[in-house]
């Protein structure tokens, strides 16, 4: 083979039959254990670092039934959330969630994020969306303290206030380098908020960096549980020196070291109900494309959990 290596040709038939191959229209199911019946799966178009419509195009041709957008589609479809629902619609995607930005706590601006995310909300609902995703800004000037879990709890409760007068349900996302860091830290944020309005969306590769174990996190958890971030960790980094607390990269699903078969047994076991949304941040082989990154982690579920997607 001239143009392409046996490698890179063996690569690309397989994503292409994966992408041929018809778009699972119903719950997963998993080949061992009790199936976690009601789980749907869909992809975060994060990868594809703001190029929506490429990633909407690349997600509904890699067969996942759904989609999580960043707030570049709040540009990209300023003012017209019916023409986003449509152009959804047509590709049969699903839209499960918003990742509506940053939260900060500071008192002063606190009346303007809770404008600002409610408006986000506002457009998700309106562009037939499920959730809507928010991150804690870790204060840069000081230390984080317990304060800021009860303050951070009790702003996201009144933020979920409002976007269920809309009818979205808010989500914390936990996330490296934010308040929501270390395990205890999330406990005491979760225990912080206000389980009506506040749910939590679960990252096994984020909690397992932080210090934590995603499997029985999923277990403590499952009844907070709102939907679930599927991805993969490297840690630390082949080759890093340094603070190796610090040194990891994520991957797609069955690339590092995330117990992903315990991650479904254990949503089995507390029969969550609900969307599991594989993410990654960045293709961690520039050599890939992130559709290619997107059917590695749709052929590891499907080969290896067991689940048709």
């Amino acid at each position: 083979m001239d143009s392409i290596s046996r490698r890179e040709f063996v690569f690309r038939a397989g994503a292409a039959a994966l992408a041929a191959s018809p778009l699972g229209a119903g719950p997963i199911q998993r080949a061992l254990g009790a199936p976690p019946a009601g789980i749907r799966v869909g992809c975060a178009a994060i990868t594809w670092g703001g190029r929506d419509l490429e990633a909407m195009d690349d997600i509904a041709a890699a067969g996942y039934p759904g989609i999580q957008l960043r707030a570049s589609v709040l540009s990209s479809y300023a003012g017209r959330p019916a023409a986003l629902a449509e152009d959804l619609a047509r590709r049969k995607l699903t839209f499960v969630a918003l990742s509506s930005g940053n939260l900060r706590i500071d008192p002063a601006v606190e009346a303007e994020e809770i404008a600002t995310h409610t408006g986000n909300a506002r457009f998700l609902k309106d562009a037939g969306g499920l959730y809507l995703q928010v991150i804690d800004s870790r204060p840069k000037d000081r230390p984080v303290t317990p304060s800021d879990y009860v303050r951070l709890g009790r702003l996201m409760t009144e933020l979920g206030k409002r976007t269920a007068d809309l009818g979205i349900p808010l989500a914390y996302h936990h996330h490296m380098n934010s308040i929501g860091e270390p395990p205890e830290a999330i406990a005491q944020i979760v225990q912080a908020s206000d389980p009506r309005y506040v749910k939590l969306l679960f990252d096994t590769a984020h909690y397992q960096q932080g210090g934590g174990d995603p499997v029985r996190a999923i277990r403590q958890y499952a009844d907070r549980l709102g939907l679930m971030h599927l991805k993969d960790l490297e840690s630390p980094v082949s080759g890093a020196t340094g603070d190796l607390s610090r040194s990891y990269r994520f991957m797609e699903l069955g690339r590092g070291k995330v117990d992903l078969k315990g991650v479904f047994a254990a949503l089995g076991d507390i029969k969550f109900h609900g969307w599991a949304v594989v993410e990654l941040d960045a293709v961690p082989d520039k050599a890939r494309t992130p559709k290619e990154s997107a059917l590695i982690s749709r052929k590891y579920l499907e080969d290896v959990i067991g689940l048709h997607v």
